[in-house]
Formats: structure tokens, sequence, C-alpha cells
């Protein structure tokens, strides 16, 4: 089943638990094999990769598309965290590509996130602003898993649904509550680029998603996943929990303070990072990790 809002046959079962062995042998084929048994006995991981065998994994970026030092030095944080861990998916929010060149697009994406599928590992993509600037996003679609520009993916114990903020309209919205409607997994999380709140470049601008946020209430999403501000940030409106994951490589935009965002403001720093989730039986946790290694947030969600 492919197309516009089609769940993803291929793929849309998430790996099963592996061994360390099998773990260590998809790490030789990307070159990692010492690394990632360094950091296996560093996390002190079972077999199961870390964290219980029920735990669905996921890697967050975003704006990372830029062919920056600081993109690289993401992505290979990214990398030790994914492989280490044990990741079942690599989520992207946004803004995959700033050159409007699909041959830049594939080079840079071969170049950071190679690695990810021979791991084992799958890929979501969501479209930002600028990669609609060409072809409508449409090239990156084979690479970032993407059946069309707004989709529903089932990964372990977590319904993800991928939506598309460049263009909310009144055919999106109501396959989106169909979508959730539909899920019925323990957790339900929304990705798009563009923010619901932020205290970062773009506070005080409303992106018309008022309707999207009273589904997420109404179908119980817990957590939504946006980009655009080249920062990190968490917020929490009344059930849902908000994270702005911009900080994938592009230039960073500072952060002031925005009592009209709405929403209450825990966290938020301007850095280059990633979001790393892990989805348990009883909550979410997650923590925002710089490009140096350095924890700069960690959250709970139940």
């Amino acid at each position: 089943m492919t197309g516009v809002g089609a769940d993803r046959a291929a793929g849309a079962s998430p790996p099963g638990a592996v061994s360390r062995r099998e773990l260590l042998r998809r790490a030789a084929a990307v070159g990692l094999a010492g690394p990632l048994a360094t950091a296996l006995a560093a996390c002190g991981a079972d077999d199961a990769g870390g964290g219980g065998r029920g735990t669905t994994r996921i890697v967050t970026i975003g704006d990372w598309g830029t062919g920056s030092s600081a993109a690289e030095e993401v992505a290979a944080r990214v990398r030790r965290v994914a492989l280490g861990r044990h990741a079942q998916l690599l989520l992207t929010v946004g803004d995959n590509d700033y050159s409007d060149s699909p041959e830049r697009f594939e080079a840079r994406w071969r170049r950071n996130f190679g690695w990810v599928r021979p791991a084992g590992i799958q890929v979501a993509g969501v479209l930002g602003n600028h990669d609609v600037e060409t072809k409508n996003g449409t090239y990156e679609f084979r690479t970032l898993g993407m059946p069309g520009p707004f989709y529903r993916r089932r990964v372990g114990s977590v319904d993800l649904v991928v939506l598309d903020s460049n263009a909310v309209d009144r055919r999106q919205t109501r396959w989106l509550e169909r979508a959730l409607a539909a899920a019925t997994s323990r957790w339900k999380i929304a990705a798009f680029h563009h923010p619901v709140h932020t205290c970062g470049r773009y506070q005080g601008r409303h992106f018309r998603l008022a309707e999207w946020v009273e589904l997420f209430e109404r179908y119980g999403v817990q957590l939504v996943l946006n980009g655009h501000d080249h920062n990190y940030q968490r917020f929490e409106d009344g059930p849902v929990t908000y994270a702005v994951v911009g900080g994938g490589g592009a230039s960073l935009y500072g952060l002031e303070d925005c009592s009209q965002s709405g929403a209450a403001a825990l966290a938020g720093e301007e850095v280059h990072s990633f979001l790393y989730l892990e989805a348990g039986e009883k909550r979410i946790t997650g923590r925002a990790i710089a490009a140096d290694g350095r924890l700069i947030d960690r959250f709970t969600v139940i």
C-alpha cells in the first residue's frame, strides 16, 4: 500500500529483539564493531539492546540538511547512541535539505546516515519548508521511507503520525482524525515541522495548527515533535508534551522569554542536538543530547 496517507506496508512492523552477537554483526557491516562493543558494555545493555525487551527506541533529528560541520558532529553522536542503544527508528522532523539539489541531498544523507539501514534501523521523514521548495520534496521520499507527505507508521509500542505542516488543509486534517481514531498502540506520537509552541525565532507566529492540537488532545496523543526553530525546547500544554528538535546542524537561533507561547516552557537551549526516546510499558523517557554528548534535558511522559 502506497501513496498519501497510507501506512507503509514495507517495514511497518518493528524489528524484534536481537542478540548482542547480531548487533555486533550489523555494526561490523558499517565499521563500528569495536565502538559498539564498548557502548554496549558502558550501557549495561542486555540481549535486547538495553532498557528492556518491550522498549521502543527512536532517535529524532531536525533541520540537519545543511552539509555543515555541525550537522556531521550531530550525526556522529546520533550514530553512537542509535547503535549503542539499538534504536528501531531514525525520525527526521524536517528541513532535510537546504541545497535545492536532490544530488547533494543524497550525498549528505549517505555521508551522515548511510549506516542507518545496514544497521537494521527504519527511517521516517517529515517535510520542512526548505524541503518542499524543490519538487515538493518528493525526491526525499524513497531515502526517508516516506509513502507520501503524511502517513502513519507503527513502531513497536508507538503509533507515529507524520504530518505535512506546509499544507494544513481540510483533507489532511480529516485524514489525521481517522488515523488517530484507528491508532491502538500504547503511545501516540505526532511529528511535523512547524512548532506549536516556541520561545525562539518564530514565537508569536501561528502556523494554522489549532485544529490539529484539538485532535491531539481528543485522541490521546502524548508527545508532539517539531523542528523549524534551530534549537531545543520542551513544553507542556494540558495533557500533551511538545518538543522542538531543530538543532541538527543549521545555524542556531536564540531563545527568549515567551509568555505568548501559550504553554509552560520547561526546557530550552541554543545548541546543536537531537532527541533520543525510549517508549516502555509505563512511560516514555526522552533525553536531549548535545553533539558533544552532554545531556541537556531529560523528561518523562506517562
